[in-house]
């Protein structure tokens, strides 16, 4: 044993003795109850029943009824339980053992003593399972609701542990009510009061729930554990204010998306901090122990994750040799968890960037060891000799196409970058795919690329367009993905936000009108792998993403969820739009222009393919222009090549426009409603 666990196992043998202790300890308080119970019935027995009983007849009789009662009680371990965090199960079991007991002493006694005795001797039982009952209810609540730190509590708290042998202590940590937090918890249904208890029966819990608010209106004006219950529909900031509420906490499990976003923007506008009763976001498919956390930055989009992985996607890549190329980026590292689990005889990951790479490889590897097959490759995927010797030593069925350069204004700045990286690079594994026989290729594609303001988005439609002509040859499966902005991925907006708030602000946009569509890093992996499942060839899928965020909005829910006052804390500054961005990004989907999958989520954009011929063409001017190295002649080159390719400023203003007109149109409706009236 090392010298390690030896304190511990004598920490643990000074529990079992304490606990032990006072196990023969309430044995002895029970004995003597049952004695108080026992001479009291006695003198109202004999006074008002039977007058001729003797004593020793009496208490022979109580010995066998004592006897009956103990011996259930250490049947069904009623000395077993730990009273002092006793729930109703234990006092269901006490009430059970005295009632088996009961039963039997009745046809014990049914045959020795008179009907009315017999009678009496229940009644006396039932008498004794009360004050039973009843001292173990005060221990309890003393060390539940009496605070220690009063004058008051230390004499409540002396005279049990005098009673208790000086054998238990109150908690060192106990919260005075001057330090906790006071919460209002939203829900009091089964999951709200279950917090609620929780936290009244913690005494190292640094929260003391104030009030229930709901709409239930069977309960509101009612109290649950002493706690009132407020109406949803008109709690104010000054009802609150009276509660000396500091946050509000949400115990609603099955609340809608609009709902929760309208509760949550009403509760911080009162100045309240906002927390969540749930599961962790990372736990949703385990669904373990809920917990009392923060919004989760996820969950500050208020709409519901799509989960589309099913059986079919899983299977179609099992046992398939499946290569990732951007495998340590933010999507093709999920990319790879994902494939990872669905037993692929190979995954091979591709990367130019090395530490990304290294840190999924190791990931993976610990998680899976020689269960999975797994190779990585650091190469670039504009090098087109170095990537067939890839293909040459693998026999690749599957390649999940992400490697890109992503990022708007940089892209802008280094313009023969993005192209050769992009565009070039794309057509390298293309053609390599279709060289060497693969199955089937998906490409990550992004909203940017609908009607395109920036050189990143023309280089990704380019991309569509070089994997759309391909599809006619009919070799390989081609198709490709559009989603939106990823949250939280190494590009997003996120983490600079994160940083500038860690500084103390303030927080920079580039336009306060400014919207995008969001989705989570596990839906855009998820989207990719079950579109590549689903894909006969040429089809272009994209997301029903739901609602658009606004930049804004999405900068103050994440001061808030960083324990800021947004304007008071962390200033917000807007420094204007940055070059080749658009103030809104567009529609992903018209479903009525669509096609519909066996996935509601996912739609079908029968894209206009163009002939290799007319592909090699553009690539030509495309070609000649990043010769020159020359970011305008580049751009001049994309517009040429993409009809839909537009500068930045013509689509801003018509959006703007358009708003400015359905605002007019909106105002002038009102005023023609109000003279109506």
């Amino acid at each position: 044993m090392s010298s390690e666990q030896k304190p511990e196992r004598a920490k643990k043998r000074r529990i079992l003795s304490r606990i032990a202790s006072l196990k023969w300890l309430l044995m002895f308080y029970d004995l003597l109850a049952f004695v108080v119970v026992a001479f009291g019935s006695y003198f109202i027995f004999t006074t008002y029943v039977v007058k001729n009983v003797t004593i020793a007849g009496y208490i022979w009789q109580s010995a066998v009824l004592f006897g009956i009662i103990f011996l259930n009680r250490v049947i069904l371990r009623v000395y077993s339980q730990i009273w002092r965090y006793g729930g109703i199960r234990s006092y269901i079991i006490l009430l059970i053992a005295d009632a088996c007991a009961i039963i039997i002493a009745t046809f014990v006694f049914l045959y020795i003593e008179p009907r009315t005795a017999l009678i009496f001797r229940i009644t006396m039982a039932a008498i004794y399972l009360l004050l039973c009952l009843a001292m173990r209810m005060v221990y309890r609540y003393v060390y539940k609701y009496v605070n220690p730190a009063t004058k008051f509590g230390q004499f409540v708290f002396g005279v049990v542990d005098f009673f208790a042998g000086h054998r238990v202590e109150p908690s060192n940590s106990y919260y005075t009510s001057e330090q906790k937090i006071k919460v209002a918890i939203v829900g009091a249904g089964r999951v709200g009061v279950s917090l609620a208890e929780e936290l009244m029966n913690n005494t190292h819990s640094a929260y003391e729930p104030r009030v229930f608010i709901d709409y239930n209106k069977e309960i509101i004006g009612r109290k649950i554990y002493g706690i009132p219950v407020i109406d949803e529909r008109t709690a104010s900031a000054e009802e609150l204010k009276d509660f000396g509420i500091q946050e509000v906490v949400f115990a609603l499990p099955k609340i809608d998306n609009e709902k929760q976003e309208r509760l949550y923007s009403y509760y911080t506008a009162m100045g309240c901090r906002v927390k969540i009763y749930d599961y962790p976001v990372m736990q949703q498919a385990e669904k373990g122990k809920r917990t009392l956390r923060e919004f989760d930055i996820e969950e500050l989009l208020f709409r519901k994750q799509v989960d589309m992985l099913g059986d079919k996607t899983r299977t179609y890549y099992k046992d398939k040799s499946v290569m990732i190329t951007g495998g340590g980026g933010s999507i093709g590292s999920e990319l790879a968890r994902q494939i990872a689990k669905m037993q692929p005889k190979k995954l091979i990951l591709l990367d130019v960037y090395e530490n990304g790479v290294y840190d999924v490889q190791q990931e993976l590897k610990i998680q899976y060891d020689k269960a999975l097959d797994l190779s990585v490759e650091i190469l670039s995927v504009t090098n087109k000799e170095a990537l067939e010797e890839v293909f040459k030593a693998n026999e690749i069925n599957i390649i999940l196409h992400a490697a890109a350069h992503k990022h708007v204004p940089l892209m802008e700045h280094n313009a023969a970058e993005a192209v050769e990286n992009n565009v070039f690079g794309t057509k390298n594994v293309v053609e390599l795919a279709e060289k060497y026989g693969v199955e089937r290729f998906i490409m990550v594609s992004t909203d940017k690329a609908v009607n395109p303001t920036n050189v990143m988005g023309a280089t990704k439609r380019l991309c569509e367009m070089i994997v759309f002509s391909h599809s006619l040859n009919g070799k390989t499966v081609f198709t490709a993905t559009r989603f939106g902005n990823v949250l939280g991925s190494a590009g997003s907006v996120i983490p600079l936000f994160r940083r500038q708030i860690a500084n103390g602000g303030p927080v920079t946009i580039t336009d306060k009108r400014i919207i995008r569509y969001f989705m989570t890093i596990p839906e855009a992996s998820q989207l990719v792998l079950t579109s590549g499942a689903l894909a006969k060839n040429g089809e272009l899928f994209v997301l029903d993403m739901g609602k658009p965020v606004k930049i804004l909005t999405l900068a103050e829910n994440l001061i808030r969820l960083s324990g800021f006052t947004p304007y008071v804390d962390i200033s917000i500054q807007e420094i204007g739009l940055r070059p080749g961005e658009k103030l809104y990004e567009e529609l992903l989907i018209k479903t009525e222009e669509l096609e519909k999958t066996e996935n509601d989520l996912i739609f079908v954009e029968r894209d206009e393919k163009i002939t290799e011929k007319e592909l090699e063409e553009k690539l030509e001017i495309l070609s000649e222009a990043v010769a020159t190295r020359n970011s305008h002649e580049i751009r001049v080159a994309l517009r040429k090549i993409i009809p839909t390719y537009r500068k930045p400023g013509e689509v801003n203003s018509e959006a703007q426009a358009m708003i400015d007109m359905q605002t007019s149109d909106g105002e002038a409706a009102s005023e023609e409603l109000s003279e109506d009236k």
